[in-house]
C-alpha cells in the first residue's frame, strides 16, 4: 500500500475536470542557442530543511521555468528527493519560502493550498500504486477525489490515460503484482496525468529499469511533456536521461544547488560535479547523445 503521507499528495493530484476556471500558467518555454528561457513556475529561495542536527539543504535557490524539463542530481543523501517532497508540501522546511504559480505555499489557507495542489501529478519512485486495486482504479482515485463525474465517463477517461502511457488494454484490469517494474511505473504515470496537471514530478522514474525500459520511458516523458505543455521536475540518477531529455540540470552539492546545461557542468571544477559527469558513465552517456 502506499504510505500514508503519499496517499494525501496522491488525494490533491491533478486538475480538477469539473467546474475548474483556472487558467494554464502562461508562457512558453523559450529556447536561445539551445538554452531554456522563460518565466519561473516554481520558485524556492532560501531554503532550509533540516531533520533534528541534520541539515539537508541551506540556504538553497532554484528557479523551475515553465515548459522546461529539469532533471535533478546529486549524491547520495543529498537531498534530491527531500526538496521534490518539501515543494509539494509533504516536508515543512525550517525557513525560505517556496512558491508556485506565483503562490506562497506557506501563507494558503487550507482550500487554496488544495487548489493548488491539484494543478501537479507525482510519480513516486516505483509507482506507489495501491497493491488491492486494479490500474483502472488506481488511475481513478484522484478522479474520485476531485471530481463527481459518472462512471461510465470515468471509465472512458481511465482507458484514455491508460493508453496515453503506452499501457496495453488488458493492463487496465490488472493488479500491481501482475504488472513487469516498467509497466508499474507507467501506471503510476497514469495517475499521475489522470486531471491534466500543468507540472508533473517524478522521483528516479527509470530507476531499476534496463537500458531498453529506461530509454523508452526517458521518451515517453518527452513525448508527454511537449503534446501536453507539461513542465517537468524529474529526480534522477541517470546520465542518459539528462543527456537526452533535460533542458537543464540542477545539481545538488554542499547543501545547495547549481543549475546550468550539460556543456556547462563539463567545466565545472567542483570535485563531485567532475567526477560525475567526467565519469565512465558520463562518457557513455554524452556519447549516445550525440
Amino acid at each position: 500500500m502506499t504510505p500514508p503521507a503519499e496517499f494525501a499528495a496522491l488525494n490533491h493530484t491533478g486538475r480538477e475536470i469539473q467546474g475548474t476556471t483556472e487558467k494554464k500558467a502562461g508562457g512558453i518555454l523559450a529556447r536561445v542557442d539551445g538554452v531554456a528561457t522563460g518565466h519561473p513556475i516554481i520558485e524556492v529561495k532560501g531554503l532550509r530543511t533540516q531533520f533534528g542536527e541534520q541539515v539537508i539543504h541551506n540556504n538553497l535557490d532554484l528557479d523551475v521555468l515553465a515548459g522546461e524539463v529539469l532533471g535533478v542530481v546529486g549524491g547520495s543523501g543529498s537531498g534530491k528527493s527531500v526538496l521534490l517532497r518539501t515543494i509539494i508540501g509533504l516536508n515543512q522546511p525550517t525557513a525560505g519560502s517556496i512558491a508556485v504559480f506565483g503562490e506562497n505555499t506557506a501563507h494558503l489557507s487550507e482550500a487554496a493550498w488544495r487548489r493548488l495542489q491539484a494543478r501537479w501529478g507525482v510519480l513516486f519512485q516505483g509507482g506507489a500504486l495501491f497493491s488491492s486495486l486494479t490500474v483502472g482504479q488506481n488511475v481513478q482515485v484522484p478522479m474520485k477525489e476531485h471530481t463527481a463525474l459518472p462512471p461510465a465517463l470515468m471509465n472512458e477517461l481511465t482507458a484514455l490515460k491508460v493508453e496515453l502511457v503506452g499501457l496495453p488494454p488488458e493492463a487496465y484490469g490488472k493488479v500491481p503484482s501482475e504488472l513487469s517494474g516498467g509497466m508499474r511505473k507507467r501506471a503510476g504515470l497514469a495517475r499521475a496525468l489522470a486531471l491534466d496537471p500543468e507540472i508533473l514530478f517524478l522521483d528516479e522514474p527509470t530507476a531499476g529499469l534496463d537500458p531498453i525500459g529506461a530509454a523508452a520511458f526517458d521518451q515517453l516523458i518527452r513525448s508527454l511533456q511537449r503534446s501536453l505543455g507539461l513542465t517537468v521536475f524529474m529526480v534522477t540518477h541517470d546520465l542518459d536521461s539528462l543527456a537526452t531529455i533535460c533542458d537543464r540540470i540542477a545539481v545538488l552539492v554542499d547543501k545547495r544547488i547549481k543549475v546550468g546545461t550539460m556543456a556547462e557542468f563539463l567545466q565545472d571544477d567542483h570535485p563531485w560535479i567532475r567526477e560525475y559527469f567526467h565519469g565512465p558513465r558520463g562518457r557513455a552517456a554524452r556519447h549516445e547523445s550525440t
